[in-house]
C-alpha cells in the first residue's frame, strides 16, 4: 500500500477520501482542508459521479470552520516533488487558477477552483458587491484565495477573477447535465431559497471568530460584535453551505 502523500503547499500528510466514479472503480483522492486543496492524479478530476460531487460537498461542510493556510509560493507534486507550473484553465464560468506537474503525473486544484471548474459558480452582481461591501471589509477570492479588499476592488487584483459565489442553482443546472435520470429530477425539484449574501457571510465569520476572540479577551475591545469592517467574508464557506442545506432538503 502506497504511503500517504503529502499536499504540495503545507507538506503536511492529506487525508485520502474515496470517491464514486462514472469510469469504473472508486477514486481515491488525497485532501487538505487545512490549505482547502484536492491533488488529482491525471484525469481524476474528469472522472467524478454526481454521487461523488454530493460527498465532496458534505466533507466541505464538515470542515468549513477548519483554520486555512495561505498556499505557498512554491509548491512540489505529491508523486515526484517536482515543483508544480501555476497556470489558468477558463470554463463557462469563468477563469481559475490550477498548478500541474510538468511530468504529467496530475493537478492540485484547490476548492474554489473546482467548484469553477465543475460550473459551480455564478459572478456576483454589483448590486450584491455594492450591497456586501457596506459591510463586509474584505472577501477571499474565489479564483485564487487571495484576501480583497471589496469596498475598493471590483474585481481581484491578483488574478484578475471576477467575485463569484458557490449557486445552489448553479450546482443543479450543472449536475443535471451528468447526472442519471433520478438524481436530475431530485436536484431539480430541489428551489434554493433566497439568501441575503452579506447577512451570511457576517453570520458566518461571526461565529467562526467568537471563540478566538473569547480566547484572547484583552483589557479593552477594539472592535465591536456590531462593527463588520474587520470581517473577511470566505464565499467558498457561505456557499458550500447553501448548496448542502439544498442537498439534504432534496
Amino acid at each position: 500500500m502506497s504511503s500517504v502523500p503529502s499536499c504540495p503547499s503545507c507538506r503536511q500528510p492529506m487525508e485520502v477520501h474515496r470517491f464514486a466514479s462514472h469510469a469504473g472503480p472508486e477514486l481515491e483522492l488525497d485532501i487538505c482542508f487545512a490549505c482547502q486543496g484536492m491533488w488529482f492524479d491525471r484525469h481524476e478530476n474528469l472522472k467524478l459521479a454526481p454521487a461523488a460531487v454530493v460527498g465532496l460537498f458534505k466533507l466541505l461542510h464538515e470542515h468549513r470552520e477548519d483554520q486555512h493556510l495561505p498556499l505557498a509560493t512554491s509548491m512540489a507534486c505529491p508523486r515526484c516533488v517536482a515543483p508544480l507550473q501555476k497556470g489558468f484553465d477558463v470554463v463557462r464560468s469563468g477563469r481559475y487558477m490550477i498548478y500541474r506537474c510538468g511530468r504529467q503525473h496530475g493537478r492540485f486544484s484547490t476548492f474554489s477552483s473546482f467548484m469553477t471548474e465543475k460550473g459551480f459558480v455564478r459572478h456576483m452582481t454589483r448590486p450584491e458587491i455594492d450591497d456586501m461591501a457596506k459591510r463586509v471589509g474584505a472577501i477571499y477570492c474565489t479564483s485564487c484565495g487571495a484576501p480583497v479588499d471589496i469596498r475598493k476592488d471590483h474585481a481581484c487584483p491578483y488574478c484578475r477573477a471576477a467575485f463569484s459565489l458557490i449557486d445552489p442553482q448553479a450546482v443543479a443546472r450543472a449536475m443535471e447535465g451528468y447526472a442519471e435520470a433520478g438524481a436530475r429530477a431530485k436536484l431539480h425539484a430541489a428551489q434554493a431559497a433566497p439568501v441575503d449574501i452579506g447577512d451570511a457571510l457576517v453570520a458566518l465569520e461571526r461565529d467562526r471568530t467568537r471563540a478566538e476572540r473569547e480566547r484572547q479577551k484583552k483589557a479593552f475591545t477594539s472592535t465591536s460584535d456590531d462593527d463588520d469592517s474587520s470581517i473577511t467574508g470566505d464565499l467558498l464557506a457561505v456557499g458550500v453551505g447553501l448548496v448542502w442545506a439544498m442537498l439534504k432538503a432534496s
